[in-house]
């Protein structure tokens, strides 16, 4: 089996199990419960195994240990994630009924930004090489921002790219007080 075969494989089985999560184990919105959380981390925990174990037999122990060893890194750095998005979800008072879908298209629109953004810049730097300096600059300018800016709070009624998507996406629900309601 050639790497091309194999990636498409891989990509139309995440598509499909995206699908199949959201198109059918969470079609309608309700809270998740710890007890379904553990369980569902366990099947992708299991199925990550699976596929750990389909590479073995593929292309061998070594690339077999390369995977388990990113996907332990990458499991342990995800932790930090779940910190982060519950300030989000607190600071923006999502619904418990409705994180779930939350979480998944903000998700899976992270992924297709990454991808997009990655392959752009790729391109950019191939044909502008001199790109390159401007965007370690700009890294170098917003790490520096950053440390000296200090204890900042959030608003987010000021934040142009807020504005702009709740300008196209307007909103249909309403809030009283400090709870969000549909």
């Amino acid at each position: 089996m050639d790497q091309t075969t194999l990636w498409i494989g891989f990509n139309v089985f995440v598509l499909l199990m995206l699908a199949l999560d959201l198109g059918v184990f969470h079609r309608k919105s309700s809270e998740v419960k710890v007890k379904e959380a553990l369980i569902w981390t366990c099947i992708w925990v299991f199925m990550a195994f699976l596929f750990n174990v389909f590479i073995y037999y593929q292309m061998g122990q070594g690339k077999a240990f390369e995977f388990f060893t990113g996907y332990l890194i990458e499991k342990s750095l995800s932790v930090d994630n779940i910190f982060v998005i519950i300030l989000i979800f607190s600071y923006f008072n999502v619904p418990s009924s409705y994180q779930h879908k939350v979480l998944f298209w903000g998700i899976l629109g992270a992924l297709i930004l990454r991808v997009a953004f990655i392959l752009a810049g790729v391109e950019l730097i191939h044909k502008f090489h001199w790109l390159i300096y401007i965007f370690g600059a700009f890294l170098v300018y917003t790490g520096i921002k950053i440390v000296t800016q200090g204890d900042v709070k959030l608003d987010p009624d000021k934040n142009p790219l807020v504005k702009l998507v709740r300008k196209i996406f307007p909103v249909t629900e309403h809030f009283e007080g400090d709870k969000f309601f549909c």
